[in-house]
């Protein structure tokens, strides 16, 4: 069995949604994959109820450092700040990291128009993350930009479990 936790927001509807998606399209890869999806822990994420920030710490690192893989969700203005700190405990626990990042301002690389903008003030037309998050991800795995790309990741390690 290879457990999977997968990090991303978990506070808006769309987040909530996206999150059950693709738990499920990961869980649908193989029955040898145990995933967590903080989201699904009442416990700690039942928002109508009460858990301290000591509550949900423990309750998600302990759940993180038996890991055998992050799945880590890059999107959004900036990564969210649980998926951070999930990131770090990970590579400091030597746990591989695959992180997910799928905003479409990464697209146009070659365009001479928006690498010219770069020059300008306040004419970034590419998204940035944050470089010593992404950077610990790299030195203990990968970054992708899509789904499939994703499930191939996560099939190729599961084949070296």
């Amino acid at each position: 069995m290879m457990k999977v936790y997968l990090a991303n927001a978990l506070f808006s509807q769309a987040e909530i949604n996206y999150n059950a998606y693709l738990a499920e399209k990961i869980r649908q890869l193989d029955t040898a994959i145990d995933l967590y999806l903080p989201q699904e822990n009442n416990a700690i994420n039942n928002k109508q109820a009460y858990a301290d920030s000591k509550m949900i710490a423990q309750a998600d690192t302990e759940r993180l450092i038996k890991s055998d893989l992050l799945v880590a969700i890059l999107d959004g203005n900036s990564i969210d700040n649980g998926v951070a700190s999930e990131i770090g405990v990970a590579y400091a626990k030597k746990i591989p990291i695959i992180g997910l990042y799928t905003d479409t301002r990464q697209q146009g690389s070659e365009n001479n128009q928006k690498l010219a903008a770069l020059k300008q003030v306040a004419e970034n037309q590419f998204h940035y993350v944050n470089l010593y998050t992404t950077g610990l991800i790299k030195l203990n795995g990968t970054i992708v930009t899509n789904e499939a790309a994703l499930l191939a990741e996560i099939t190729a390690v599961l084949n070296k479990f």
